[in-house]
């Protein structure tokens, strides 16, 4: 083709073969690279229909992926796990897409949203739940989430995962970084009435609402990272309404580690997410069952996988209350809430490409498998839905699948971090363009270490790798290797290290304060100071009063009445962000959770170091 390379291989004997003519059809309004494209695909596809032809593909040009030069980007492992680089280099998103992040409200000073946000609104229609001093109004600011301090900030965690301010040197990336957010506030004090949600989703699909405002333009998506048990058929009937105003309904999964059908995600109309770790496994948390859509990452705060010193979880824009004044921060949580924003922001940026792409088409190619990885068993199941959400393959998808995309090798984990106890860890391969990528059998530096196959393709490579280490014989210490990965699309090599002890322990934080505190008055009706037993805290309450409690735990280390302050281990039920009312009548078991270090980023000049720091809000001990 005019003014393009490719690469053509004759069979064994074959004659001389030139490249078949191309009629050239008239291509108003397209540029001349584009036109050459295309000349290129078409000679391509004659030739792979000649006999003498053993292979004739594009000579592609290999180009470096985007990578945003944001501060904290290093520490946000979730978004080259879903290939959001190689999606950067196609489409950063457009300003014309609006996802509406139907939540808590947002912190609107947040440097890394400024310029990001359309106006919103405030539906939290109880002036007490409200927290604000009174009822709707046109202010969708959180004002927090906790009288006392310590609020989650729910939903400024949420925005920023969909659209923070990108490439600007501070701060950290957003997964479509030109989408505009709308902040709808629909969660207070007490979480949020279907009433107020209703209200709130109304307002984003253009539809009429409390506020007396109809939008003339519906957004492009919404996001919900909230929910609970319970069907609605009233709900069931807005999202159908929803539908038909062509805006795309996403919604978390649930953190029960349950198959209970959660509502919104279970309901028709709706795209339901579920949550993974760094290692593409389903978290502990997660929910699970047939109504379960797409798997995107949701972190797992009690892990470090990955060694970078911070915990596995999602870090986001963020802020603290807990000392009175609001500090402006980042924070790593996890969830499904987590997840949700993920997907929400690869959807915006498959509209920045695409913009007539409808719910149908979205459903479509994600029933189709043209834009997640396969994940668990093949095909659809209930743990990852129809696979983990790839940014790249969707946009891809979205665009039509017109242009030739290159293979391209991803290693995830990039990094391994077995610390003084782990001993086995599983590296997912994958190809995360098109085309053809073989692997080859990865190779280590390490007497210590070795990598085997595990539901892998014999004859491409791709699939998972567990990596086992063993610590016999060795001597006290941090030992590290590499692992390297070869392929047809490039090397990839992850480092790994782990630590000998002078004897293996079993995990143990150190005494735990488990708390059950009365959700009515927040006054804590009993507690119990437990030591670890193989890794495992056990708690029973006794002679507990009917009614509606949450459940928090961790360790006092500077003995100050208080526990999860700075430094200290904390945790929750279902998770620390999202603690889960237990409604109590009768005997209830099982109600595990795990606990970690929930770490804060303060905000800091560009050249300042990393702070990690525990949260401060810390919660008094009964007496």
């Amino acid at each position: 083709a005019p003014g393009r390379a490719m690469l053509l291989g004759l069979k064994q004997g074959g004659a001389s073969l030139a490249a078949p003519a191309v009629n050239r059809p008239v291509m108003l309004g397209a540029d001349k690279t584009r036109i050459a494209k295309w000349e290129t695909v078409r000679a391509i596809k004659q030739l792979r229909q000649q006999p003498d032809v053993e292979y004739a593909e594009p000579n592609y040009i290999r180009q470096t992926t985007l990578v945003p030069v944001d501060q904290f980007y290093p520490l946000q492992w979730h978004y080259p796990l879903i290939n959001l680089p190689q999606a950067w280099d196609i489409t950063t998103g457009d300003n014309n897409v609006t996802v509406a992040v139907i939540d808590t409200g947002v912190l609107t000073a947040h440097p890394d949203l400024q310029g990001q946000l359309v106006a919103g609104y405030d539906f939290v229609s109880d002036p007490i739940n409200a927290n604000d001093g009174n009822g709707i109004d046109a202010d969708p600011s959180d004002p927090g989430d906790s009288s006392t301090g310590g609020s989650s900030f729910h939903g400024t965690h949420v925005a920023g995962t969909v659209a923070a301010a990108t490439n600007n040197a501070s701060g950290v990336a957003g997964s479509s970084w030109a989408t505009r957010i709308m902040p709808l506030r629909a969660l207070g004090l007490l979480g949020g009435t279907s009433y107020d949600i209703r209200q709130a989703i109304r307002y984003a699909a253009g539809l009429s609402n409390d506020s007396g405002t109809t939008l003339a333009q519906p957004v492009d998506i919404i996001n919900l990272s909230l929910g609970g048990e319970g069907f609605s058929q009233q709900d069931q009937n807005l999202f159908n309404l929803v539908r038909n105003q062509g805006s795309l309904v996403i919604a978390a999964a649930g953190n029960n580690a349950s198959s209970t059908p959660f509502y919104p995600a279970s309901y028709n109309n709706v795209v339901s997410v579920s949550a993974i770790d760094i290692n593409r496994q389903r978290t502990p948390y997660s929910n699970f069952g047939a109504f379960v859509d797409v798997a995107a990452p949701g972190g797992d705060s009690t892990q470090d996988v990955n060694g970078d010193g911070n915990p596995d979880g999602v870090l986001s824009t963020g802020g603290d209350d807990s000392g009175g004044n609001l500090q402006l921060n980042y924070r790593f949580l996890q969830g499904t809430s987590m997840a949700v924003p993920h997907v929400a922001g690869v959807a915006a940026l498959m509209k920045a490409v695409n913009p007539g792409l409808t719910p149908a088409e979205f459903d479509s190619l994600l029933a189709g498998g043209q834009i997640t990885q396969d994940l668990g068993t093949p095909g659809r199941d209930d743990e990852f839905g129809f696979g983990m959400i790839d940014a790249h393959s969707a946009v891809v998808a979205a665009q039509g699948g017109i242009s030739p995309v290159p293979p391209t090798l991803a290693v995830s984990p990039n990094a391994l971090n077995f610390g003084s106890l782990g001993n086995t860890a599983i590296l997912s391969v994958s190809n995360a363009g098109g085309g053809t990528l073989t692997v080859n059998t990865p190779t280590d530096d390490a007497t210590w270490l070795a990598v085997t196959a595990e539901n892998t393709d014999p004859v491409t490579g791709i699939g998972s790798w567990r990596v086992s280490i063993s610590r016999s014989g060795l001597a006290t210490g941090t030992y590290n290797a590499t692992i390297t990965f070869t392929s047809t699309a490039g090397t990839e090599q992850i480092s790994v290290i782990m630590q000998v002890t002078a004897s293996s322990q079993i995990s143990d934080a150190g005494y735990h304060y488990v708390s059950l505190v009365n959700v009515a008055n927040g006054q804590t009706v009993q507690q119990q100071a437990v030591a670890a037993n193989n890794g495992v805290y056990p708690y029973t309450f006794s002679n507990v009063a009917a009614g509606t409690y949450e459940i928090m735990a961790g360790s006092d280390l500077d003995y100050d009445g208080q526990i999860c302050d700075a430094g200290e281990a904390c945790g929750g039920y279902v998770t620390l962000d999202q603690l889960t009312p237990v409604s109590i009548s009768s005997d209830l078991a099982g109600l595990d959770f795990s606990t970690g270090y929930n770490v804060i980023i303060n905000l800091t000049s560009a050249g300042t170091a990393i702070q990690p720091l525990a949260r401060t809000d810390g919660i008094n001990l009964a007496p």
